[in-house]
Formats: C-alpha cells, sequence, structure tokens
C-alpha cells in the first residue's frame, strides 16, 4: 500500500482531508491501494444524511472554537481534534463489505502488532478488549471506494461529550460519565507518543509513499469548495 503525503505537514481543516480522499481516488492513477493519516484542530464532522441541528451542539462548538463539516459518507457524528489519529483508506474496489473487511482487518492486525487485543464489529468499530477506540465509514465513488475513521489515541473529553449531541434517550438511559466507559484511548494501552504511533502505522501498512505536489494541492483545494459551500454543510437542497 502506497502512503500519500503532502509537501509541507501544516496543519489543514477537516475539509481538505476530505478533498484529498477524492482528490487521491479521481486523480492519482497508482496501482497500488492509498492511505493516509491526518489530525485537525477541534472539529466535529457529521454524515452526509444527518441533520446538523440534531447532531452538533452548535453553540457549544461556536463559543469554544470547534470547526464543524458534512462529509460525503454516511454513519453518525464524530469529534476530532490533533489528539486524535484520522485515517483515510482508498482503493480500486466497489465491493462494499469486501473493502471494509479488508481495511478492518489491517487496522486491527497493526494495533495487534503493538501487544493489543484488537478486534473489528459488524458496526465497523475497532475495539480493544470491550471498548471502542475507532469508528471508520464509508463511501464511494465511481471505480473507487474510501474508507474514513478516527483512532482515539487521546481526547479532549468535555469537548466530545459537549460538542456532540447525542440524543435525550441515549442520555438518559446511559449518563454521560458511561460514555467514557465505552471508549478506551490507545495512549491507556501503549507507551508510544502520538508521531510514534503514526510512524508505526505507516510502517506497518504502507511499503512506499507517494509525496504530492504544490500543483496537487491546488486540485484538492478546489475540491475542498464543494465540502465548505454552506448549502452543503447546512443540508440545504435546491
Amino acid at each position: 500500500m502506497t502512503y500519500v503525503s503532502l509537501p509541507c505537514n501544516d496543519t489543514r481543516r477537516l475539509s481538505f482531508y476530505l478533498a484529498m480522499e477524492e482528490y487521491a481516488a479521481r486523480t492519482l492513477n497508482e496501482g497500488d491501494d492509498l492511505f493516509f493519516l491526518w489530525q485537525v484542530e477541534p472539529t466535529v464532522i457529521f454524515g452526509r444524511n444527518q441533520i446538523i441541528e440534531n447532531e452538533v451542539n452548535i453553540p457549544y462548538c461556536r463559543e469554544h472554537g470547534i470547526q464543524f463539516y458534512r462529509r460525503k459518507s454516511g454513519g453518525g457524528c464524530v469529534y476530532a481534534d490533533k489528539s486524535n489519529v484520522m485515517m483515510s483508506y482508498i482503493t480500486r474496489s466497489d465491493e462494499v463489505t469486501t473493502t471494509f473487511s479488508r481495511y478492518m482487518e489491517m487496522v486491527c492486525k497493526m494495533l495487534q502488532d503493538l501487544g493489543l487485543p484488537a478486534t473489528s464489529t459488524q458496526n465497523n468499530d475497532v475495539l480493544i478488549g470491550d471498548r471502542k477506540v475507532s469508528g471508520n465509514a464509508f463511501y464511494h465513488i465511481p471505480g473507487h471506494s474510501i474508507v474514513h475513521g478516527t483512532l482515539l489515541f487521546d481526547t479532549d473529553m468535555e469537548h466530545m461529550l459537549n460538542a456532540i449531541t447525542p440524543p435525550q434517550t441515549k442520555l438518559d438511559k446511559h449518563g454521560v460519565q458511561s460514555v467514557r466507559q465505552r471508549i478506551t484511548l490507545l495512549k491507556e494501552h501503549t507507551d508510544l507518543s502520538i508521531e510514534a504511533f503514526k510512524e508505526h502505522a505507516i510502517r506497518k501498512l504502507c511499503d512506499k509513499e507517494l509525496k504530492l505536489t504544490a500543483e496537487d494541492v491546488k486540485g484538492i483545494e478546489t475540491i475542498e469548495q464543494e465540502y465548505l459551500d454552506p448549502n452543503f454543510v447546512w443540508g440545504i437542497r435546491d
């Protein structure tokens, strides 16, 4: 698998990395599968068909400078920050089940190589023991499939719990405290720093690198405008 890297290490907004996935799938004519890791400033990302007001605590996000973006894949609402590791996987396949299975197997094996008891679920989550450490989503463009997800290395738990608006029934049933009991953080299972962990992931999953050019970045920024369109973000349809 080929690791796709940018010409500089500046942190971009989340919409850029979503556009980078599309650009890689549509433009990079690699025969190999593609993969890259990324991190963002505090951000909420919600699914293609979700109603933003039902999923995102907009006043809290604005008060705390947390950005929010819609993605083109389905699935639920996710909080990310610089203490999370986000993953993108692009393959030439139209088979959803096969693509997810291959990706989940790779991620679990990468974690198992650190001595962690990582397993996957039918909901496309990765668990360590019985607690969730990664959630993943999928979408398809002609000839390619894209899987993206988050690995909880560490995170601002207060922002995670407050930036996302869970259904009231879930709060009543479980309570906020139980959210923490159902997830785990990689830092609790390894002595590696987040940068060392990223190096481990790249080393285990990829055997070559493709460095993008400044021209590639311009192409990504063009696609990014779709994700920044207020009509797309707010789900306004003509």
